[in-house]
Formats: structure tokens, sequence, C-alpha cells
């Protein structure tokens, strides 16, 4: 048998044909993209990994490893290119009081148990559950992390010295003009590397990343949690890392989501709930206080960097790890400003203005601002997106179901005999469309014979069952006999599965 090398060169040309070659190697420009851009969100992960560090009351070191592990795992298991996971806020809130009363050991063991649930959801399938996130909530998502954004800049924009003034704003102008002169390199980048020469050239004395704590001098180390492997440690950090997996799930689907909408391709749900698991795994037996996706680093690298492919997320965990390791002094030195003005570009940028505009909520469903707008309050009055997009969700089907209710219409037909009452139902018959079903007869006047058609009808749910068990008690109490026909296959099979046994009387 010949083999592929000693074949011919038709056959070795489709078998290389054949081999995929990796989407950054597309090209040297998107190559070069890539790169760049993995170096600015790297550059911008290192102040907020230490936030977060500072939020959830644990060493710098354990934010900023845990956005080194997070963004490189996730890189290569994940299911949506280009996003960026890391230590984030919410994770950080949600385990920050883990951490307060049982020390980092529990925090850590929390990560690890909140990764393996992570897994299990994502493997069940719990990322279907997208599909009933409605536009409107999304939107306010997306309103309600810009806005959240911006106010995570305002500590850096007061109480300081003057001279910040001056460097935000020229962070600002170089941010927004300097792409109109050549997308090469990203304006981030340039933005902070000329706020960083200024300062450091002239000794302008203006806060910096190095004030936010002291970076790391070495390669974090594997191994396990320091903690009593008991059930008592585990009834403690189940509930925390029960916490922790549905807000990371929760975040990291909706924004995975959005970077769908952003550019137009579409993303595997699944293996992204199972790579965010395996992220929280590795991250926590590497010490790391878990995360999930970053929406505003993600914005960074999507929106404002143009990345689309996986080596820009790699890369910014690999940069970040360099970064504090090797050039931890040069790093240290990076003016705040230069970072803020990225991150108050990155929320006017992700703001969705066309929502609020007034001609589009003239024209927009009362409801569906209604929803737009519970999410955005829940999220900035608890600084936690995924209650939001609960309570946005829950309104937005409370809304759906007093709308829908009303579709359900009764109609009498006249009988030409006069024998019998012919009554058509039509609509969609559930729980909140059923319950005004039984008042819609004329019990008392009827004749003997009545005949209940839902040919334009579908019963979905056990209430439109008891509610035509109810209408058939009422005209039996009087004597008279109810025919039900129309029904569609699935209809009768759920009727003649319930009906009669779902109250005692029967």
């Amino acid at each position: 048998m010949s083999s592929p090398l000693s074949a011919g060169p038709d056959l070795r040309a489709r078998l290389a044909k054949n081999i995929a070659k990796p989407d950054w190697l597309a090209s040297p420009k998107v190559f070069r993209t890539e790169v760049l851009a993995g170096l600015v969100v790297g550059l911008a992960l290192i102040p907020e990994a230490i936030s977060f560090s500072i939020i959830a009351g644990v060493d710098p070191a354990m934010g900023l490893f845990a956005s080194f592990t997070m963004a490189v795992v996730i890189s290569v298991v994940g299911g949506r290119k280009a996003m960026i996971s890391a230590a984030t806020g919410a994770v950080a809130l949600v385990v920050a009081p883990l951490s307060h009363e049982y020390g980092v050991g529990h925090l850590v063991a929390a990560v690890i148990l909140g990764g393996l649930i992570q897994v299990v959801l994502g493997a069940l399938g719990v990322a279907k559950l997208m599909r009933f996130v409605p536009r409107s909530v999304m939107v306010g998502f997306v309103n309600a992390l810009a806005i959240l954004v911006f106010m995570a800049q305002v500590p850096e924009m007061h109480d300081v010295p003057w001279a910040v003034y001056p460097l935000l704003v020229g962070g600002l102008v170089l941010l927004v003009l300097f792409p109109r002169i050549t997308k090469a390199v990203p304006a981030p980048l340039v933005s902070t590397v000329i706020l960083t020469a200024i300062t450091v050239a002239a000794g302008i004395a203006v806060p910096t990343v190095g004030d936010k704590g002291e970076l790391p001098s070495s390669l974090p180390v594997p191994g396990l949690p320091d903690v009593p492997f008991t059930m008592d440690t585990l009834t403690t950090v189940a509930p925390y890392a029960f916490a922790l997996a549905l807000v990371g799930l929760m975040e990291s689907l909706m924004t995975a989501k959005l970077v769908d909408d952003i550019t137009d391709t579409r993303s595997n749900k699944t293996r992204e709930s199972v790579g965010q698991g395996i992220a929280n795994i590795v991250t926590g037996f590497f010490g790391g206080m878990g995360g999930c996706a970053m929406i505003g680093q993600t914005m960074i690298n999507v929106k404002v960097s143009g990345a689309r492919t996986r080596l820009s997320t790699f890369l910014a965990g690999m940069f970040l790890l360099v970064l504090c390791i090797a050039f931890g002094p040069v790093v240290s030195r990076i003016p705040m400003a230069a970072l803020v003005a990225v991150m108050v570009v990155v929320s006017v940028a992700t703001f969705d203005w066309h929502s609020v505009r007034p001609r589009t909520l003239r024209r927009m469903p009362v409801g569906e601002t209604t929803v737009m707008v519970v999410t955005v309050v829940a999220v900035v009055a608890t600084h936690n997106l995924a209650v939001g997009v609960v309570l946005g969700s829950v309104t937005a089907m409370v809304i759906f179901a007093r709308r829908v209710a009303h579709l359900a219409e009764v109609s009498a037909v006249v009988d030409p005999d006069g024998k019998q009452a012919i009554y058509a139902v039509t609509g969609e018959l559930f729980f909140a469309s059923s319950n005004d079903l039984v008042h819609r007869f004329n019990y008392k006047d009827d004749p003997d014979h009545v005949v209940i058609d839902l040919t334009d009808a579908h019963i979905w749910d056990a209430s439109s069952v008891a509610a035509l068990d109810a209408i058939e008690t009422k005209y039996a109490q009087r004597g008279k006999k109810v025919t039900i026909v129309g029904l569609n296959e699935p209809s009768a099979a759920m009727h003649d599965k319930l009906a009669g046994r779902l109250t005692g009387g029967h």
C-alpha cells in the first residue's frame, strides 16, 4: 500500500488543502491584529484583576493568576472565539463573603466545585435556555453593562491630582482620532504608550497601575485547596459554588450572544458552558479566585481592536503573565488615566444609543421598554448582571402572558334547529388565558346539548383541561350534556390523559 508521501503531487496537494489552517494565520494582517489586541487586553486586565481581588478580599496575585488561567484555558476549550474570560467583579462579589469568613482555602474550593457544576450544567444543555431571553432584556443587559463600566471609572476621576484630567482628555482624543489615521495599531495601545511616556518623562505624579497592588514576581504553582475534605466543608462552600456557577454561566452566555451579534457569527454555547467550568477548575487548582466572560475586555478585543480568533484570547492571558512577571516595574508605571480613558470609550461604544432615542421609544411597545428599564435598573442597583437578566426575563414573561391571555376568544354559533348551543373557541389555551374561560358560557339559558368546538384552539397545560372540566361540571349540574370536538392530536392526547382526573371529586 502506498503512503501519502509516495503518492503523486495531486494527492499531496489535496491532502494539504484538507488540513485546515488556523484562522489567525489567514493573513499577516489578521495575525498582527490578534497579537496587538491580545496585548491591549492584557494591559487592561491588570488593574481590573487587582481591583476585583480587593473586592474579594484576597491577594492581588489571586486575581491576576485567575485572569491568566481563565483566558488561556478558555481560548482552547471555549465555544466563542475572541471572547475574553478572566477574574470578574460579579464572581468577586459572590465569593467575597466566603473569603472574609472562612479564608482563601474555602474560596479556592468553591471555585473548583463551581467549575464542576458548570461542566454538569453545560452537559445538561443549560445553554439552550438562552433562547428564552428576549431582545429587550439583551438591550437592557448591554446598556446596564455600559453604565456599570462607566461607573467603575468614576472613582478614578474623583479626588485625584489635577494632572489626571488633561491626561484623561488627551487619552480620549487619541482614542477617537487615531483610528481615523490608521487602524493598523489599536488606538488603546497607542494611547497607553503615549500617556505612559509623557508621565514618566515629565515626572508627573498621578495614580498608576502599581498603586492598585503589588504585581506577582513568579509563576503560579498548582495545588489542592488548603481545606479539610469533610462534609462540613462541602456544605459551607456548596451555596457559593452554585451561585458562582450560575452567575458565571449567565454572564458568559449573554456576552457570547452579544459577540455573536457584533461579529455576525454563531458560537457553540454548550461548549462555552462546559469550557467555563473547565477553566474555573484549572483556575482553582492554580490558586485563582475564579472568573467568567468579561464584557468590557471582550468589547475592547472585538469591537475596538477588531480581534476575531482564539489567538487574541490566548495572548491576552499570556501577555498579562509576562507583563506582570517580566515587566512588572514598567507596567506599574502606566497611569490609571490611560486605562480609564479606554474603558470610558468602551462604555460609550457598548451602550445602545438607538434604544433610547425618542423616536425609538415612541414606536416601541410599552411592555418592551418596561422590560429594558427593569433590566437596567436591577443591574445598576445590584451591580449584578445575573439579577437584572432574571428580573428582566420574568417581567417579559409576565407581560407576554398577559398579552397572550386575551387572545383566547369564545363565540356562540347559532344552531339552525335550536336544539343545541355551539361555542367556537379560538386561540392558545394555557394557565393565563383559560382562567376566564369558565365565565364565557351561558349555563342557565343554553339548551340541553352544548358543543364546544376547539378546531382553532390548542390546549397547552393542565389548567386548560381543568377549565374544560369545570365547564362540563357546571352544565352537568343543570342536567345538560357537553361534547368537545375539533381537538388537534396533541390537545386530544393531553385532554384524554387529564380530563376528570385533576380534582378529588372525580
